[in-house]
């Protein structure tokens, strides 16, 4: 079964194909993951107000095309001080989508006076699945594009969880790892390693490895939770 993952970061794909592989266990070898990147598939616009809308608007719009089940998730930084902003404003926190540095920058100095223990914050994953009109082939069918329309393909079922990583903010960045806001985000839960390899015992998002990080992240969480959905179209 081929299953589209809307996103057109081919990084996040195998990040999503370590997650899912790990829930699924041999399953995982029926399912071919392909990106919506790589089928030249234009991103959708985010029109939604909250993880959950625009997680299966991205999901939709990549069934509809394509004929084929979709997954997408859409995540961010909720920092409790702020009221649980940036939140779906978060890879575009400093006006530009993607300025990791930026975003980093505004957000420390907004929170410059916070006290330690009052920096509390979660990363928050919407993963939705999609599943349209089942294919009568095991092909592909012939893809819908903004420049060569057709018909969309009606949608029969739509799966949304959530999944969080609860942490604090620190007042500087940490490590090389990850991405986003990882190098100020400590989560919670720690590897066993930190005891002995983090400052003061406690290491950043982006001090953790690939394995770690999915462990405990909100998207790993998120996907995790949906793949009993994916298990029942694959039995």
């Amino acid at each position: 079964m081929k299953l589209i993952v809307a996103t057109h970061n081919e990084g996040k794909l195998v990040e999503i194909r370590r997650i899912l592989e790990s829930g699924l266990g041999q399953d995982a070898a029926r399912i071919e993951l392909i990106s919506a990147g790589s089928l030249h598939l234009p991103d959708p616009v985010e029109t939604g107000v909250t993880f959950q809308e625009n997680a299966l608007l991205k999901a939709r719009d990549v069934a509809e095309r394509t004929g084929w089940p979709a997954i997408a998730d859409d995540s961010g930084l909720i920092v409790d001080v702020m009221g649980n902003a940036p939140g779906i404003l978060s890879a575009r926190w400093a006006g530009h989508h993607g300025d990791d540095a930026a975003n980093n920058a505004l957000l420390l100095a907004q929170i410059a006076d916070i006290p330690d223990d009052k920096r509390t914050a979660r990363f928050r994953c919407a993963a939705a699945l999609v599943v349209p009109e089942v294919p009568e082939v095991n092909e592909l069918h012939p893809i819908v594009t903004d420049d060569q329309p057709g018909r969309r393909y009606a949608i029969v079922s739509e799966t949304v969880k959530i999944g969080e990583m609860p942490g604090m903010i620190i007042r500087e960045a940490r490590g090389t790892n990850g991405f986003g806001y990882d190098p100020l985000f400590v989560p919670d839960d720690q590897p066993g390693r930190a005891l002995t390899d983090g400052i003061d015992g406690r290491l950043t998002s982006a001090e953790l490895t690939s394995a770690e990080k999915n462990a405990i992240s909100h998207r790993g969480k998120a996907l995790r939770a949906i793949v009993p959905a994916i298990e029942r179209l694959v039995r």
